[in-house]
């Protein structure tokens, strides 16, 4: 009977976590962005199931279960700039760009940008090895998105298409004036 007693104290073995690829780490990430207002709305949720349904082509149930891990890893994190350097050394520019592209549609989820999110995004954008125009224009994309399509990028602006995983991204043609390296 002290044994069954004991046995209700003694914490409970938690599973371990798996090691985070880019996709674990983008989605803690987003994770982080939406929960750093400690507010995380069921619209947040569900916009995050979709960009990684977008980005990594799963149907709705796998990016719930994915997103439900990065919940757990997120808990468990590492810092962000731990996240944004495993995205920067295990994926090519335009997946970060893409990376960075889905932080932003987080952060302008819920109509309000709060400077917890700010951060976090800012932490994770120097970690991935972006500029502060990749984040400009990212943002801008985002912006669009929620605007609609003919409000998003402004008309004219210089821009190349690319596809990540089914997912179409419009990168800036490079800015001369821009000094931050992309390795």
């Amino acid at each position: 009977m002290l044994k069954k007693l004991f046995q209700v104290f003694r914490p409970q073995k938690t599973p371990a976590q798996p090691d985070p690829d880019a996709e674990l780490a983008l989605g803690a990430l987003l994770v982080r962005v939406a929960q750093s207002d400690r507010d995380y709305q069921l619209e947040e949720i569900s916009l995050i199931d979709r960009i990684l349904a977008r980005l990594y082509q799963h149907d709705a149930i796998e990016a719930a279960k994915v997103r439900a891990a990065c919940e757990k890893l997120h808990a468990a994190a590492p810092e962000t700039d731990t996240f944004g350097r495993l995205i920067r050394e295990t994926t090519g520019l335009e997946e970060r760009l893409a990376a960075l592209d889905a932080l932003w549609e987080v952060v302008l989820a819920d109509g309000h940008e709060h400077p917890g999110e700010m951060k976090i995004v800012e932490d994770a954008r120097k970690a991935m090895g972006l500029s502060k125009a990749d984040s400009d224009t990212a943002r801008a994309r985002a912006q669009g998105k929620l605007l609609g399509p003919e409000q998003g990028v402004a008309a004219g602006q210089p821009a190349t298409e690319s596809t990540l995983a089914g997912a179409t991204t419009v990168s800036p043609t490079p800015d001369p004036s821009d000094k931050e390296p992309q390795p």
